[in-house]
């Protein structure tokens, strides 16, 4: 029994606790305000005879009707032939709501497993509700956040999400792993991590002794892992030691390239080289891969052997290098100028403090370099996947002129490029993503029992994935003799909830828009590089 000091005690830190979370939940909604789009959940969702691409690696079949009950994917049927019309008998019973998609494909929520979601008070200077509705409106259901400034607030958006309170993918939280200086410590910062309710954690290096006891203790905690292998770590923190030490997953390519080194342990860097200038730091990136071992080579196989024994899974982010090897193209991308907001694009071009802009005078040479180590890295990514190993896909989008949502779709051409036929890029998206964040038997393919995760496009991904864009791939119209501009997700699906994907995307031009009028900027002229 409490006496009456313990009860006034007991009475102020609960009046604390319940203010401190008001607050948090005050500064949650400033960030990204209550859902006001999304139609459903139905009692009974039905989509009316698209083709169905379920993610499996399956060729694409239908027509078929789908019935979603609430979140869930209650029935896929066959109703039918291409070329014939449907027999009214072989459908499904009437839902409260259906949606016409014949003609259209349909295809499970995709994952991105490398997001960030920037802020306002960020060097990026875009809110959270501007980066959800690209990611939605491309098709993205689920993201896996890495690090995102700080623990509590990602697994705010993580609950509100789920709960649907917000227009937000899923989110599956990773917070960063940093400031720790012993292995008491880093045990410490697992544990909190896991207190805080994350669902795995992010490492960029540690010492040895720091990094290993993190590992331990995450595997303890049952937390997921992944790593940025960062060069100031990688002699000690390669794919292969880390890999050893349980990690999970690995981001970019940084430490793979290392592990495969035959005559060095270190990198030929410049003698003048400084980590911390990134043009530096970027330029000679794009020259590390032939520094490794040849493709087909002892240490190439013993490498990628090791690699899959272990299950570790690669998470490559092709698209935010894209700009390395073609900075001209990317930074004149389609999209920009109506998509991308003005802070975001200061915080794009060339200058010494923003991460990732890193063009204070990069040269031909830089982006053939930068060519020839893609060549390297799409033979090792693809090789792993032909070989059943786990290959995800993730953006990392907000940085190097790669805009969220549209750099996602990037991916999956550079996957492609690499060598995946886009049935094995859709697969990575969505079945083989789940399995990296170990949800898949909740989402990543279209089946009966799992979330209603879906996207809906009007044309055939797997003949132009460029129909994924938000602004669509061009087209000759023969009938007509027009250029047009088709495809782009029509309706994003998730946890059974309608969202209008084009209402989506001009939800963020009309931010954009803004956000220019306020500036004084021109919408009439493209977005300027240079002053």
């Amino acid at each position: 029994m409490l006496n009456f000091k313990s009860l006034v005690k007991f009475s102020l830190a609960t009046a604390l606790s319940t203010a401190l979370m008001a607050s948090a939940a005050a500064a949650e909604k400033r960030e990204v305000p209550d859902r006001a789009e999304g139609d459903g959940q139905y009692k009974r969702l039905i989509l009316r005879g698209g083709y169905v691409i379920d993610g499996t690696g399956a060729p694409p079949f239908g027509p078929v009707d789908i019935v979603v009950e609430k979140d869930r994917i209650a029935e896929i049927r066959n109703v039918g032939t291409p070329g014939v019309a449907i027999d009214p008998k072989n459908r499904p019973q009437p839902g409260d709501r259906e949606i016409d998609v014949q003609g259209k494909y349909i295809m499970p929520g995709f994952i991105d497993l490398h997001s960030h979601i920037h802020s306002l008070d960020s060097e990026q200077g875009v809110s959270p509700e501007y980066i959800f509705k690209l990611q939605l409106g491309h098709g993205i259901t689920t993201i896996r956040s890495l690090g995102s400034g700080g623990d509590k607030r990602v697994v705010g958006f993580k609950r509100r999400s789920a709960m649907n309170e917000i227009t937000a993918p899923r989110i599956v939280a990773f917070p960063m792993f940093y400031g720790v200086t012993s292995p008491e410590a880093a045990r410490k910062r697992v544990q909190e991590i896991k207190k805080n309710g994350a669902d795995g954690i992010k490492f960029f290096g540690a010492p040895e002794e720091i990094l290993w006891a993190a590992l331990d203790e995450a595997k303890k905690q049952g937390l997921m892992t992944t790593m940025h292998h960062a060069q100031l770590d990688v002699t000690h923190a390669n794919v292969l030691t880390t890999s050893a030490h349980g990690l999970g997953s690995m981001e970019h390519w940084y430490g793979l390239p290392e592990a495969l080194f035959e005559d060095k342990v270190i990198q030929n860097y410049p003698t003048d080289y400084i980590y911390n200038n990134e043009q530096d730091r970027f330029s000679q990136a794009g020259r590390l891969w032939k520094q490794a071992a040849k493709p087909g080579s002892k240490k190439w196989n013993e490498v990628m052997d090791t690699l899959l024994a272990r299950d570790f899974a690669l998470d490559p982010t092709f698209t935010i290098y894209l700009a390395s090897r073609d900075l001209m193209r990317m930074s004149r991308a389609v999209w920009h100028d109506e998509y991308t907001m003005p802070n975001l694009w200061e915080f794009y071009r060339p200058n010494r403090e923003s991460h990732g802009a890193f063009w204070f005078y990069w040269t031909t040479q830089d982006e053939i370099e930068w060519k020839n180590n893609y060549k390297l890295w799409m033979q090792f990514i693809n090789e792993y996947k032909n070989r059943g190993g786990k290959v995800g896909l993730g953006s990392d989008t907000g940085y190097i002129y790669s805009l969220y949502g549209f750099g996602y779709i990037q991916e999956m051409e550079l996957m492609q490029e690499a060598g995946f036929h886009p049935l094995e890029v859709i697969r990575a998206a969505t079945q083989i993503g789940a399995q990296i964040i170990k949800k898949d038997d909740e989402i990543g393919t279209l089946q009966v029992g799992k979330k209603a995760d879906i996207v809906i496009v009007d044309e055939n991904p797997v003949h132009n994935l460029k129909v994924l864009y938000g602004t669509g791939a061009i087209k000759l119209n023969d009938s007509t003799g027009k250029v047009e501009r088709i495809g782009g997700v029509r309706w994003t699906i998730k946890d059974g909830i309608v969202y209008d994907a084009y209402a989506l995307r001009e939800d963020v031009k009309k931010m954009v828009r803004d956000a220019k009028n306020k500036a004084g900027i021109s919408l009439d002229k493209p977005l300027s590089v240079a002053n």
